[in-house]
């Protein structure tokens, strides 16, 4: 049986060809790949029929798309402008080899994370897409934890990379962990993993404008804050997830507490909670610093209340009081990273990056923060990412940690 999925006409251009068949939600061809979309009103009349294209056709089309993206970003291309691409013209044959699987890194999720966030209803394939990521999500979590959140927390003061996917990934990390030391149901972490993903994808362009503008949000973009969940289960409603748990967390993970009674659900949803509070605090705006994680982890112990405190604790234990990606001041004066969690959350393993007189260093230094019998090497504070000007070699890192930590 042929399965089909709808073409999104209002982002195929005039004039331009379409690169795949066209057919109506009967089966019956419309257009033949290479035929132009003449007209509005040809528009409105494929539109009449449900134009419709077939599965493989759609998964290489938005590949195709994606790599039209990555080519417009390289190029310096603003994310608004990039999230209105229209669909391409042409598909490669590689297009159709790659099938679903999500290739890359962190940094290639970020970005296929963001265009299927900032696409909406509009997306093509969403929830093969999100199986892709979230698959990858879990495959990379499972590698290596604190490599994943190093990447992540160094990918999130960066707001030109777009805020919404960095956030969304970093929830949906934390979320995992925390379930993990939880001991709770694989299933469960499964679909809480998706829904930290897609959470606010009702309100993912202009969650990225408000972390960019360098005033607090104003009147209408406070409605907009208040109203994203709803908006954001109705639009994956649209994409035809008929998973009632997953949108009954994104339907109430701004208020847990006034959500129907769900006591199974109980614990994921104010995990969810919590993850997307507590990463929009570790996150800078234009219009404010971020809270150092350190901060964070009190703020959190002494406002919530005593039936989350098992959670709170997972939580924090998860993120530590130095997330890895962070920076820290050491005793002895010297600028650190953070490149992996300790034993305890106050003594992570670190690498010097900048010594006391304030000049990088070429090649990085590791400590362990939790050696008594090196003082000079313990953390004296979290530092902003901002005050650090010196960019942090990723390989450098990696190579670092494969030698000092075993």
């Amino acid at each position: 049986m042929i399965v089909y999925q709808p073409v999104p006409l209002n982002r195929v251009q005039l004039g331009r060809e379409f690169p795949v068949d066209v057919w109506s939600s009967d089966g019956r061809l419309l257009l033949r790949r290479g035929q132009v979309l003449q007209s509005e009103s040809h528009r409105d009349m494929l539109a009449m029929h449900k134009a419709c294209m077939t599965e493989s056709d759609a998964i290489a089309w938005q590949k195709s798309l994606e790599r039209t993206m990555r080519r417009m970003r390289a190029s310096g291309v603003d994310m608004l402008t990039i999230a209105a691409a229209p669909m391409p013209s042409d598909i490669l044959d590689h297009d159709y080899m790659e099938g679903t699987q999500v290739k890359g890194d962190w940094l290639d999720l970020q970005e296929i994370l963001r265009g299927l966030l900032y696409q909406g209803t509009d997306a093509i394939m969403p929830i093969v897409r999100l199986e892709g990521i979230a698959q990858k999500v879990t495959s990379l979590l499972k590698t290596d934890p604190d490599d994943s959140l190093f990447v992540l927390f160094q990918a999130l003061p960066d707001l030109n990379q777009g805020y919404c996917a960095t956030h969304a990934l970093l929830c949906a990390a934390v979320c995992m962990l925390t379930m993990q030391k939880l001991e709770q149901p694989e299933d469960s972490i499964d679909t809480l993993l998706r829904a930290a993903l897609l959470m606010n994808i009702g309100m993912a362009q202009s969650q990225d404008h408000m972390a960019r503008q360098h005033k607090p949000p104003n009147k209408q973009q406070r409605q907009i804050i208040d109203e994203h969940p709803p908006i954001s289960t109705n639009i994956l409603g649209s994409f035809g997830l008929n998973d009632d748990v997953l949108l009954h967390l994104v339907q109430w993970h701004h208020a847990p507490g006034a959500a129907p009674m769900h006591n199974e659900h109980a614990t994921p949803l104010h995990l969810l909670h919590l993850a997307d509070c507590q990463i929009a605090k570790l996150a800078s705006r234009a219009s404010r610093p971020a809270l150092s994680a350190l901060r964070a982890a009190q703020s959190l112990v002494l406002t919530s209340p005593s039936q989350t405190t098992e959670m709170n604790s997972a939580l924090v234990a998860v993120l530590s009081f130095y997330p890895p990606g962070t920076y820290v001041q050491l005793a002895n004066g010297e600028t650190a990273v953070v490149i992996q969690r300790g034993l305890r959350a106050n003594a992570p393993h670190v690498a010097s990056i900048i010594n006391a007189s304030g000049m990088p260093l070429s090649k990085y230094i590791y400590h362990d923060t939790s050696d008594t019998h090196a003082p000079q090497y313990a953390v004296r504070s979290p530092l902003p990412n901002q005050t650090v000007r010196c960019l942090v070699n990723l390989e450098k890192i990696r190579r670092l940690r494969g030698v000092a930590i075993r």
